[in-house]
């Protein structure tokens, strides 16, 4: 195989060449990227339940499925996105027509995580090709099956010059980032980006960043606990409890601590039964590291439900701990695991002790009937995005933007957002030349006070 440097260059070469930007051209590669996809289905379910047990229906609605609706909907809006966008122009600048130009950044390079190793490979590459660029995809060494489907359905679709996959672990991922690149998209741990953001300001590069944190979910005392229970089993095991917006922790207005407990035992019976270890539902931790890292989380805590641990297997049942210090282990980093913390709060100087603390979540979640409390949380605190009343959906909608804020990231995809993402926006002026009046040249003397008056009134 060619070299890292060679591949770029190669990469380079064909986007200066201008090849990419026929949006012919693009919509021709994205409808052969479906149907390899959807060829290779079944592969790909199978590939996902051998790296850490997921189910295909979990593999369905977090993973392929959103991949095909994806594809699906650039396929049906790409013309559109890409045609330039009219600007209502100044008066000031009269006469001109003003446009937005949506440009590709050139050579990319998409970094993808391990928790959902095929949905957030392929999303960020169908947009970075979508806008125009090249792209180099680097997927997650944990997921060895899935990265090498990844990897062939690339290889089958797409010239090497326009995308390709490079496999690897660290010392891949470091030789990537010591070349020049026009833009990158990273999603992982807060620890990483920071090594990314370093990487890519050597060469001014921009990036996106899709981090994560602790991201809280608050329960106040208006609300079904047997409704706010099912949802956040469902938002906080799914896959594992292995995904960036996953509830971390709740908090619990303390009158409704011990009902809430009790709700969520019932709910994690009645969708993993009580030896979750044999459901095919319940995904396995991805590697024997990860097992120990959340094992040793566990540690002097105060567990109320679960904490079944097989290390060998990298399996730790769903976990319910009750009211963990604020210093401890558990709740100093983002668990990234089927365990949750839960504690209590009576008035919201409470839950600003809790949350003020911490550094911006990616998610936050809300449970309550409340109307001004609902709005006062959203207004004081800063994180990526949320739900009222339920857990994870916002991912769903395409129109939303998805990203973080401070540690949690930087940028925003999904949707046409992801194709905005990968663009950039060229501004551009075209001047009318049958009027040029003199007030705008040398020489001032005299002109200040008009000057005043024009950009006080058509400013």
């Amino acid at each position: 195989m060619d070299t890292i440097a060679n591949i770029i260059e190669q990469q380079r070469s064909c986007f200066k060449s201008q090849q990419t930007k026929a949006v012919s051209f693009r919509l021709e590669l994205l409808k052969a990227l479906k149907f390899e996809i959807e060829s290779q289905e079944q592969a790909i379910y199978d590939a996902l339940h051998k790296d850490f047990k997921k189910s295909q229906f979990e593999a369905f609605i977090s993973e392929v499925g959103l991949v095909l609706s994806q594809l699906n909907l650039v396929i049906n809006n790409l013309e559109s996105w890409s045609k330039p966008k009219r600007i209502r122009p100044s008066l000031l600048t009269f006469p001109s027509k003003d446009y937005i130009y949506k440009t590709p950044y050139g050579t990319t390079l998409v970094i993808a995580p391990w928790n959902y190793p095929f949905l957030l490979a392929m999303e960020p590459l169908i947009m970075a090709i979508a806008a125009g660029n090249t792209v180099v995809l680097k997927p997650s060494e944990l997921t060895d099956h899935t990265s090498k489907i990844l990897t062939q359905i690339i290889k089958k679709v797409f010239p090497e010059t326009i995308a390709t996959s490079i496999e690897g672990g660290i010392e891949t991922a470091t030789k990537l980032l010591s070349e020049k690149w026009d833009f990158i998209f990273f999603t992982g741990s807060t620890k990483v980006g920071h090594i990314i953001a370093k990487a890519a300001a050597k060469n001014l590069t921009p990036v996106v960043l899709e981090l994560g944190g602790k991201s809280p979910c608050i329960i106040d005392d208006s609300m079904d606990l047997k409704l706010v229970a099912r949802r956040v089993v469902w938002g906080k095991f799914f896959n594992g409890g292995q995904t960036c917006i996953a509830p971390d922790y709740i908090i619990v207005k303390s009158n409704k601590k011990e009902a809430l407990i009790a709700a969520l035992k019932v709910e994690i019976i009645k969708r993993y039964s009580e030896t979750p270890k044999t459901s095919a539902d319940f995904p396995r931790i991805i590697d024997k590291k990860n097992t120990t890292r959340l094992t040793a989380l566990l540690m002097d805590v105060n567990i109320v439900y679960g904490g079944d641990i097989d290390e060998a297997q990298c399996y730790i049942s769903p976990t319910i701990v009750d009211e963990p210090a604020l210093d401890s282990p558990l709740m100093s980093e983002e668990i990234f695991g089927p365990i949750l913390p839960i504690l209590t709060y009576n008035t919201e100087k409470d839950i600003e002790h809790i949350i003020g603390h911490k550094d911006t979540p990616l998610a936050l979640y809300i449970f309550s009937n409340h109307k001004g409390f609902i709005e006062n949380t959203i207004n004081t605190y800063r994180f990526g995005g949320g739900v009222v009343n339920d857990t994870l959906i916002h991912f769903g909608n395409h129109r939303l933007p998805f990203g973080g804020i401070g540690t949690s990231g930087m940028g925003k995809y999904h949707g046409k957002h992801g194709f905005d993402a990968f663009s950039h926006d060229k501004a551009m002026m075209k001047r009318g030349n049958w009027i040029d009046p003199s007030f705008r040249y040398p020489p001032y003397k005299g002109k200040l006070n008009l000057l005043k008056k024009v950009f006080k009134y058509f400013g």
